[in-house]
Order: structure tokens, then sequence, then C-alpha cells
């Protein structure tokens, strides 16, 4: 084998060996960092498969289903595919202080495991809500909904003026 063949030859096996270390960099683990987005029907659906994996749960906060002990930290409620009472269910516990705009009847995403009890333990809580800015009416003062949440309103539904 002359020089050159032999160099061409180290350098071929150079690259091959960095690609296929690169390859298991980029792939080999990504099934450890999957996390599925479903909703609470399709979680109650996949029965064992739930209890394995890291899940973001996705749906509506039930009504009446909000329990926040301030003293623990500690927020369980309901998340439903829609708000109907008859809607399929599961319970929420976050560990985390609820986001302002949390409320009932709110779309929220949680992050977080589904044990076995039915309880489903998040440690990340997102709310869904409109991108799009209403500017006050005139005569309306913005610093009453301000006042409002203020006082606790992550247990009550606050309805602007001329909401349905």
């Amino acid at each position: 084998m002359t020089p050159v063949n032999r160099n061409r030859l180290i350098a071929l096996g150079a690259l091959l060996f960095a690609g296929a270390g690169l390859g298991f960099i980029a792939f080999g683990n990504i099934g450890d960092n999957l996390v599925y987005y479903w909703s609470p029907s399709e979680l109650l659906s996949n029965g064992d498969k739930a209890y394995t994996a890291t899940i973001r749960l996705g749906g509506v906060v039930q009504p009446g289903s909000i329990q926040w002990n301030e003293g623990h930290t500690t927020l369980d409620f309901r998340v439903a595919d829609n708000a109907h009472a008859d809607a399929k269910s599961v319970h929420v516990r976050s560990l985390e202080t609820p986001p302002q705009m949390f409320r009932e009847k709110i779309g929220v995403v949680v992050e977080g495991t589904y044990d076995k009890a039915g309880i489903f333990t998040s440690n990340r809580l997102m709310v869904n809500h409109s991108n799009e800015y209403r500017a006050p009416k005139e005569g309306e003062s913005p610093r009453k909904w301000q006042d409002t949440l203020a006082e606790g309103a992550t247990t009550a539904t606050v309805t602007p003026p001329g909401a349905p």
C-alpha cells in the first residue's frame, strides 16, 4: 500500500468514526428526551404507557375544581378535554405558584408525570391565553382588574365587561 492510499484510508476511517460519534450524540438518547403532548382522554386511554413518560397534558381547568394550599404552595385542580362537567378529567397537582392568569375554564398545559394513584404531578404549569392586546375602553379602569388579581383571583373567574 502506498503512503497516499494509506493516508486516504486513515482519513476515511477518521471521518467514519467522527460521523458515528456525532450520530450517537444526536440520536442515541433521543427517546429519553421525548415529551408527549396528550389530552386528558388520551392520557387516560394509554394505560401503562402513561406511567413511564414525561407528558405535557393540555386541556381546560374544570369549574369548581381549584384548591390552593398557600401554606404548602400546592395547587390541586382537574384538567378536562373541555369545560363541560361530564368531560373526562385528570387530577393535577402542581407544586408551584400558579400564573396570575390561572382560573377556571382557561386552557392550560402542564408538564410532569402521571402515577398509578391517578394524580398528574406537574413541575411546570403554563396558561394558554390570547396574544391579542385589548386597550381599555373609555371610562374603564385597568387598575380594577389588577386589584382583582392581587386579591387572589387564582380561584375566581374574572369576567371583563361585555364578555359572554
